[in-house]
């Protein structure tokens, strides 16, 4: 049995994938690179960025496929214009957090470690997007998955132990739940591939259609544990307070891309079953974005607060697939998107903030007051950031996004889902708020405080202009999914 290749196609994973074993390579001959590793990994996942760019264009073939069997049979690598966009995501958010970290001090033989992580754990988040077959789909996966946990270990404080300790006890249980998922789908399809064909032929026979119903249920709360939903959020605290901060990015944006990706590639093959098997999707988005606004509002860690808003944020990303539409996947990819950029422009502020006065002074809500006075590039970017989240004016593109999350529900007639979710839009404008009074409040200088690093204010400048262009013209963030 022969598959085609088409390398090009190949290229968005293969380049972070191949990349991570030459960094280590590299980092064998020449030891004394030290950060610079940093800096390598950002022009590798840029170029993977760049060779997905194609992809995204509206004269793209959609789908796109390669590693297909002979004689027209399946095939195990495709990806549509809604992939290539998560797969640019995924490349781009993972390019920013290498250069985020390349300024901050850590020892020269941690920083390759850390770097060669990072691309591998982006390559997984690429990877999973396009699979079509479940061994594929798993691997990729826990790809994206694992480096993750050694990230956050390797700041080696307490609590990035403690954080690291928690996320892999999740992880375990997460996979060997959706292991459960895969095999319960292999029992009820016979076949490994995930495709719309194979659910519906199993959905014809009733002790199948049974069967695939708990593989689905097996295979989303798996997920679930990935995409920091309730109940399946506990790790999410713990590991973003443990991490260093520009990891903290990386498990908040990188990482839920490719759990939303690999949800994806799941709902496009169920969707046959009817809207009864995602009935749990919209319980869990619903409880997910109330739990996570009401914890946030008692929050005084900064890394905390993000970890909360990340669990309510996940709540409005799989919202819309709770109504079984084909506006469905677009919607939540659109509010990915979205949440993604305005949550790594946080991101950038806050590490910016913890490398100039410390990250004490950055983690502590409260001394960002007068921020606004004292660093006022920093306080309009943050302030666009919370803006867009809570989707307010003049971060209009953060509305578009919530108005697309809601859209497909209120389309699907599911009332009382859609009156939950506007009642949590204004509890999160409450939630972002008490962040932003605190900017405008009494001053509170910190102990010491540095110049920010030319490359911290060079991406936070990036960030907050790629915030008001898109807020102008939400269509050229939106283009990338089919929106």
């Amino acid at each position: 049995m022969k598959l085609t290749y088409h390398w090009w196609l190949l290229a968005p994973v293969l380049i972070p994938a191949v990349g991570c074993v030459l960094l280590l390579v590299l980092d064998a001959l020449l030891p004394r690179l030290g950060r610079s590793h940093w800096a390598i990994a950002a022009v590798l996942l840029l170029a993977g960025a760049a060779a997905a760019v194609p992809g995204v264009l509206p004269s793209a073939d959609d789908p796109r496929d390669t590693l297909c069997l002979p004689h027209g049979g399946a095939c195990l690598y495709s990806v549509d214009h809604v992939g290539a966009g998560l797969q640019l995501a995924a490349l781009v958010s993972g390019a920013v957090i290498a250069l985020l970290a390349l300024p901050i001090r850590v020892p020269a033989e941690r920083a390759a470690v850390q770097a060669t992580l990072l691309l591998a754990a982006t390559a997984g988040a690429t990877g999973v997007v396009a699979s079509r077959d479940l061994g594929s789909w798993l691997v990729m996966l826990e790809l994206a998955t694992l480096p993750a946990i050694a990230l956050v270990a390797l700041r080696a404080r307490r609590a990035a132990v403690d954080g690291a300790l928690a996320l892999l006890t999740t992880a375990l249980v997460s996979f060997a739940i959706t292991a459960m998922g895969a095999a319960l789908w292999f029992a009820a399809t016979g076949s490994a591939l995930l495709s719309g064909d194979a659910v519906l032929h199993a959905a014809q026979d009733p002790d199948s259609r049974r069967i695939l119903v708990l593989a689905v249920v097996f295979i989303l709360a798996g997920l679930g544990f990935k995409l920091s939903l309730v109940p399946f959020h506990a790790w999410t605290p713990e590991a973003f307070s443990g991490a260093s901060v520009p990891i903290g990015g990386f498990l908040a944006v990188t990482s839920k891309i490719a759990a939303l990706a690999a949800l994806l590639v799941i709902f496009r093959g169920v969707t046959v079953l009817g809207t009864s098997a995602l009935a749990a999707v919209g319980v869990l988005a619903a409880v997910s974005m109330t739990l996570g606004n009401v914890m946030a509002l008692r929050e005084r860690n900064a890394l905390r607060f993000l970890a909360w808003s990340t669990v309510s944020q996940a709540g409005w990303v799989v919202l819309p697939l709770a109504a079984v539409s084909s506006r469905a996947v677009r919607s939540a990819a659109a509010y990915l998107m979205v949440y993604a950029l305005a949550t790594l422009v946080v991101f950038a502020v806050v590490t910016a903030l913890a490398h100039a006065d410390g990250r004490a002074d950055a983690t502590d809500l409260s001394s960002y007051g007068g921020l606004l006075r004292r660093r006022p590039l920093l306080a309009v970017t943050l302030a666009l950031g919370l803006l867009t989240l809570m989707g307010l004016p003049p971060a209009v593109i953060g509305l578009v996004a919530k108005v697309a999350a809601i859209g497909p529900v209120a389309g699907g007639r599911m009332w009382i889902l859609a009156v939950i979710a506007a009642l949590n839009a204004m509890l999160g404008v409450a939630v972002y708020l008490r962040w932003l009074r605190i900017l405008f409040g009494a001053r509170k200088d910190p102990e010491h405080a540095d110049a920010l690093h030319p490359l911290h204010r060079i991406l936070v400048i990036v960030g907050a202009a790629a915030l008001a262009v898109t807020s102008i013209a939400p269509q050229w963030l939106l283009q990338f999914v089919g929106r």
